[in-house]
């Protein structure tokens, strides 16, 4: 790997480590704006991690390959389901940005709350309304300006938690009740700091959260507050956050990171009395209890624990009268952020990946005695909140995608965009693609694929299974190129195909290597094939016999031919149209001119006058017709801001055509009017497409 790959590499981690705590923002819109995707079908695919090669066959299959687990339907982060099938519904607004609340309406819709922007392609700032029939509610728009945390119903008025500080056109400081237009009422507890947890009993109004200050009065963590939104004589006193609450006739749950409460040491969780003090009620957790629903005598508790009740209890645990766990242990992989109650069946939402001794994806439905119901929505993040009304549960979180299966590194959508059942299911990251006739070669850093052993490059049949052809890299294969029966591979290796060959071969239809040896000096990492002329780019100064700077054309001979640009940095990507080679990478010179990224060069390897000096790294380039599309790490290019992904005309300025992604582009390819895309986005536009879209021309 190169210093710069190695460089990326160490901020994507460090991007994974931010975003695993601030949450990953996507999000939708069903506009006509230049390269928007699509209508919400159903149709639209996206992955959980980058697709970094992208390749489409002549029967209009896409396939893909990166670093993803999983491929699912595109559907933002809040998504109606039903409670038999596990299916969503047919119609629902999608969420750009976190939902971290949602309460049933009391007419078969909900309100929502989070962290988001849009929701059905409508500017909503952290919270909106959705209907019965699966609509926003445009005229209800209470405006918060930052985040909701929490949400309570009670006939026609809306509480909202969080940490805003003005919501429903009003000054109002991390708790409000809402009215049926959207407006904030006069009722005004004015919190000092988050409200994480709210729940309503008859005219009181219990809050959890960060707070020491509310209904003006001194509350640490958690109060009740009247219908004058004043804090009551009910002062259970808590030592540290509380961030969940349950009301069961006069008996407050709470839940949180205390170990104080109520007058008395309780651990993470409590009951609490008609006066503030804590009943004998004491599960005592081990760590923070982030979930609670109350079914009769049983109170359901999900979090971070792994202890509860006396019991050895991962994440989930049912209590009894006694405050003893009860038999009942679904046993999750991870933390239980959301849970709801129906009749016998317990719905967790989190972002466990295993719960009841079953695969579940951030998402599951549970018995009576704790095993698995059939219900499995299946999510691609995780699940922060769910509601119940009727036969459906709103499910909200950070997910973008619900709905979708397993796939390892590689998958195939078809021609209408659905993903299909080929899965080779590889074993590490894919990295590139390429497609002749039925086979489907691929190259990554991965040892098994396709029901086989296979080092690093495999070919695959349209049954997903690997094929007798086996060169046995011994490194990383970046790059592929298929001409006719032979496939030329650049990568990290120094021997494939039975041969020593250092960083670029080709290979025959036996998948050994043919006599073809370039024989460059360090890895080759872009391949473009035009005629007899293979072009390489990389981060070689040496291949074909010659000195040759990241960029050299390669004749049936291996040699070196006399085209030269002479990058003055890695090349990433090459493209060809005609006469005429598209580059993109490091540089910041190339065919004797200063070229910023990307560049054209002509018959002779100099640059041409197209020039559309991008602000940065260009990773992947596809040419249609007249025009050139790229994509990077950029921001400008072709003379306009186009964030990672543009279209550039014949003069190298960039059409109208604006996807607007919202981070890195790594791989691009054109078939027809639809240009596919992947990377490490999380959104398109204001669409929540993570690291897969397929975009109009």
């Amino acid at each position: 790997m190169s210093a710069r790959d190695t460089k990326f590499a160490a901020q994507l981690r460090r991007l994974t480590v931010v975003l695993t705590f601030v949450g990953i923002q996507a999000g939708c819109n069903h506009g006509n704006s230049p390269g928007a995707p699509p209508p919400n079908d159903g149709t639209r695919y996206e992955t959980n991690g980058s697709v970094e090669a992208v390749a489409v066959a002549p029967d209009g299959t896409t396939y893909i390959g990166g670093l993803f687990t999983y491929v699912g339907p595109v559907t933002g982060s809040g998504v109606p389901i039903d409670t038999a099938t596990g299916n969503r519904t047919a119609t629902f607004p999608m969420v750009k940005g976190s939902v971290f609340a949602t309460a049933a309406d009391g007419v078969g819709g909900w309100y929502i709350g989070g962290r988001f922007t849009y929701v059905g392609g409508v500017a909503r700032n952290n919270i909106a309304h959705v209907l019965a029939n699966g609509t926003l509610d445009t005229a209800w728009n209470p405006n918060a300006s930052a985040d909701v945390s929490a949400l309570a119903v009670s006939g026609s008025t809306v509480y909202a938690g969080g940490n805003f500080a003005s919501i429903g056109g009003q000054a109002r400081n991390c708790v409000a009740a809402l009215d049926a237009t959207g407006n904030a009422t006069a009722w005004n507890p004015n919190a000092n700091s988050n409200v994480w947890a709210l729940a309503v009993s008859g005219s009181t109004v219990y809050a959890g959260g960060l707070f020491t200050s509310i209904g003006g009065q001194m509350r640490n963590y958690i109060a009740a507050l009247d219908a004058s939104g004043n804090a009551t004589a009910w002062n259970p006193n808590a030592s540290a956050d509380v961030f969940a609450l349950a009301v069961s006739g006069a008996t407050v749950y709470a839940g949180g990171n205390f170990t104080s409460i109520g007058g008395q040491t309780r651990n993470y969780i409590a009951a609490l009395d008609a006066t503030g003090n804590a009943t004998a009620w004491n599960p005592n957790a081990n760590s923070r209890v982030l979930a609670l629903a109350v079914s009769g005598s049983t109170v359901y508790a999900g979090g971070w624990f792994t202890s509860i009740g006396g019991q050895t209890r991962n994440y989930i645990a049912a209590l009894d009268a006694s405050g003893n766990a009860s038999a009942w242990n679904p046993n999750a992989s991870s933390n239980v952020f959301a849970l709801i109650v129906s009749g016998s069946t317990v719905y967790a939402g989190g972002e466990f990946t295993s719960i009841g001794g079953q695969t579940r994806n951030y998402i599951a439905a549970l018995d009576a005695t704790g095993n698995l119901a059939p219900w499995d929505p299946s999510a691609n993040f995780r699940v922060f909140a769910l509601a119940l009304s009727g036969s459906t549960i709103y499910a909200g979180g950070q997910f973008t995608s619900i709905g979708g299966q397993t796939r390892n590194y590689i998958a195939a959508l078809d021609a209408t965009g659905n993903l299909t059942a080929w899965d080779p299911n590889a074993n590490s990251r894919v990295f590139a693609l390429a497609v002749s006739g039925s086979t489907v070669y691929a190259g990554g850093a991965f040892t098994g694929i396709g029901g086989q052993t296979r080092n690093y490059i495999a070919a695959l049949d349209a049954n997903g299974n690997a094929i007798a052809w086996n060169p046995n890299a011994d490194a990383y294969v970046r790059a592929l190129a298929a001409s006719g029966s032979t496939v030329y591979a650049g990568g990290y290796f120094t021997s494939i195909g039975g041969q020593t060959r250092n960083y670029i071969a080709a290979l025959d239809a036996t998948g050994n290597a043919t006599a073809w040896n370039p024989n460059a000096n360090v890895g080759v990492l872009a391949l473009a094939v035009s005629g007899s002329t293979v072009y390489a780019g990389g981060g070689f100064t040496a291949i074909g016999g010659q000195t040759r700077n990241y960029i050299a054309a390669l004749d049936a001979t291996g040699n070196a031919t006399a085209w030269n640009p002479n990058a003055s940095s890695n090349v990433w990507a090459l493209a060809v149209s005609g006469s005429t080679v598209y580059a993109g990478g490091w540089f910041t010179s190339i065919g004797g001119q200063t070229r910023n990224y990307t560049a054209a060069l002509d018959a002779t390897g100099n640059a041409t006058a197209w020039n559309p000096n991008a602000s940065a790294d260009v990773y992947t380039l596809a040419v249609s017709g007249s025009t050139v599309y790229a994509g990077g790490y950029f921001t400008s290019i072709g003379g306009q801001t186009r964030n990672y992904i543009a279209a550039l005309d014949e003069t190298g300025n960039a059409t109208a055509w604006n996807p607007d992604a919202n981070s890195y582009v790594r791989a691009l390819a054109v078939s027809g009017r639809t240009v596919y895309a992947g990377g490490d986005f999380t959104s398109i536009g204001t669409d929540p497409l993570s690291c897969f879209a397929a975009l109009s021309e």
